[in-house]
C-alpha cells in the first residue's frame, strides 16, 4: 500500500509544482505585457490626439467690431479767428459771402481779368468773395469794426456775424463801439434787423463825415441815378434806429475813436471810405475795408478799380499808396473782402505789383 502510494504522492507534488511554475511565468509575461503597453501609450499619444486640429477661441462679433460711426457733422466749423496787436485782441468774423461778378471790374481787358481767374480758380464763375468784420478788444472798449451785410441780400449766404461773435464768446450787447469803414449794404445790413431793432443796442455807431453827408442824405439819393438808389435806401435803413437814439456820431480822418484806434482816410471807393489804424505796445494792424475786393487781381494789378466805385482815379491812387506804404511798413492788414479771417500782409514784388501772404494759423 505505502509502497503504491509514495510514488503516487510524488506524480501529485511534481505536477503541482510544474502547474505552479506555469502559472507564475504566466503572470511575469502578463505583467511584462502590461508594462511594454503601459511604455509604449506614454510614447504614443492616442490616435485622436496626434489627428484632431487645435481649436481657437473665436470672438464673437460684438468683440470683433469696431467703434460706431457717427454721421456726418454737416455744418462748417463756428466762423471766427483770433490774433493780438499788442495787448489788443482782434477777432475776425465771419458774415458770409457775396458772388463775385468779374464784368464788374474796370481798367483791365476781360480776356487778361479771365486768364488770371483761370489760373488761380480753375474757372472764371462761380467764384465767391467772403464778407469780414473785425471785433476789437482793447481792455477798455469792445469795438466791431462794420456789422456785415445781415439779410439784406441773402437770408441764408450772409447775416452770421452775430452767431461767430457768440462762439467767439462774446455778445451783441457787450459791444460798447461800432466804427463804419463805410456806408454800403454789405458792412452796414448787419446793425439792425428787420424790424428796425438795433443789433448791438448798448453800441454808439462812427463813421466819417463826409461818409455820412453822403449817403444818409435823401437829397444825394434823389439825385443819384435811379439804379444806385437802392443803396442810398439801405444805408438809411440801417442807420436810423441809431439815428433816432442818437447813438449814431460823425469822426474825422485822423481822429482816434477809442484809445489806440485811429481813423485813417482811405476814399474813393466811396466819398468818405476810412481805414482804421489799431495799435498797442508798438504792433498795429490797419483795417482797411474796401481797399481790395479780389485778391487775385488787384494786388499785382492796382490799377484795376470796380464798378461799386464812387471815384475810380481816387480809389486806384488809394489802393496805390496803401499798398505801398504797408508792405514798406511790413504792416499787417485786415480786408473785408479777402478770403476769411481776411489777415495778412502785403510783398512788394516790383514795377507796382504786390502780392498777398495770408496770416498763418497760431494758437
Amino acid at each position: 500500500m505505502q509502497d503504491n502510494w509514495m510514488p503516487f504522492c510524488r506524480r501529485i507534488t511534481l505536477s503541482l509544482i510544474i502547474a505552479s511554475f506555469g502559472l507564475g511565468s504566466f503572470a511575469v509575461a502578463k505583467d511584462r505585457v502590461q508594462t511594454q503597453t503601459a511604455a509604449e501609450t506614454v510614447a504614443s499619444p492616442a490616435p485622436e490626439a496626434q489627428t484632431s486640429p487645435v481649436v481657437m477661441e473665436t470672438a464673437t462679433a460684438e468683440e470683433t467690431a469696431g467703434p460706431q460711426i457717427p454721421a456726418m457733422a454737416g455744418a462748417q466749423v463756428p466762423g471766427y479767428y483770433r490774433t493780438m496787436v499788442g495787448q489788443f485782441e482782434v477777432t475776425a468774423l465771419f458774415d458770409g459771402t457775396l458772388d463775385f461778378h468779374p464784368e464788374l471790374l474796370k481798367n483791365m481787358d476781360r480776356q487778361a481779368i479771365d486768364r488770371a481767374l483761370s489760373h488761380h480758380y480753375g474757372r472764371t464763375t462761380g467764384i465767391q468773395t467772403a464778407i469780414n468784420a473785425y471785433l476789437i478788444h482793447t481792455g477798455d472798449h469792445l469795438v466791431l469794426i462794420d456789422a456785415g451785410a445781415g439779410k439784406l441780400f441773402s437770408e441764408d449766404r450772409q447775416g452770421r456775424i452775430v452767431e461767430n461773435l457768440r462762439a467767439a464768446g462774446y455778445q451783441p450787447e457787450q459791444v460798447d463801439t461800432v466804427i463804419m469803414t463805410h456806408l454800403h449794404g454789405d458792412h452796414t445790413g448787419g446793425l439792425s434787423d428787420k424790424e428796425g431793432i438795433q443789433v448791438f443796442p448798448n453800441a454808439t455807431v462812427y463813421a466819417n463825415r463826409i461818409e455820412n453827408e453822403y449817403w444818409l442824405s435823401e437829397q444825394q439819393a434823389a439825385a443819384a441815378p435811379v439804379e444806385r438808389q437802392v443803396f442810398f435806401r439801405m444805408a438809411r435803413e440801417s442807420a436810423v434806429p441809431y439815428l433816432s437814439a442818437e447813438k449814431w456820431k460823425p469822426i474825422e480822418a485822423g481822429e482816434e475813436v477809442v484809445p489806440g484806434i485811429r481813423a485813417v482816410a482811405a476814399y474813393g471807393h466811396t466819398p468818405g471810405h476810412t481805414a482804421f489804424e489799431v495799435t498797442s505796445d508798438g504792433q498795429s494792424l490797419l483795417v482797411w475795408g474796401d481797399i481790395v475786393h479780389s485778391h487775385v487781381i488787384q494786388f499785382s494789378h492796382p490799377e484795376v478799380a470796380i464798378e461799386y466805385d464812387s471815384e475810380t482815379s481816387q480809389a486806384v491812387r488809394t489802393r496805390q499808396n496803401l499798398l505801398r506804404e504797408v508792405s514798406a511798413k511790413r504792416e499787417r492788414v485786415a480786408g473785408m473782402h479777402l478770403p476769411f479771417p481776411g489777415l495778412g500782409y502785403v510783398v512788394a514784388e516790383g514795377n507796382g505789383k504786390y502780392s498777398w501772404v495770408p496770416l498763418e494759423y497760431a494758437e
